[in-house]
């Protein structure tokens, strides 16, 4: 088996509840076809660096999935036909870095921006 960073990128107007059944989709998807998904985080609401379909912002949920390449070419071909994604990448990693959590406010900035 092979280790995947998954990230999708959904509309901004999509409502926390329909987030959670996207997330819910695809673990299903890839937990159907006997893959695991090692660690799911939802980094919330960003800006986007482009205009993608007339947003300015998106929701990012990312996923560290160990699986097959199959399961990855079904992940991403259910994703193409989704309306409530702007956007997706697969990225093929050695190892997981599942210590560093990149987009959680630390206290240490809070206090340096007042």
């Amino acid at each position: 088996m092979n280790l995947y960073e998954h990230t999708i990128i959904a509309r901004q107007d999509v409502s926390p509840a329909q987030i959670k059944q996207i997330e819910q989709k695809y673990c299903k998807i890839v937990e159907k076809l006997d893959g695991d998904i090692v660690k799911l985080e939802n980094w919330g609401l960003m800006n986007l660096s482009y205009i993608i379909k007339k947003n300015k912002k998106g929701n990012y949920i990312h996923f560290k999935i160990k699986a097959d390449g199959k399961i990855i070419t079904e992940l991403e071909k259910n994703e193409k036909i989704d309306k409530n994604l702007l956007r997706f990448l697969t990225v093929k990693v050695r190892q997981f870095d599942l210590d560093a959590n990149y987009f959680k406010k630390s206290e240490s900035a809070d206090e340096q921006k007042k």
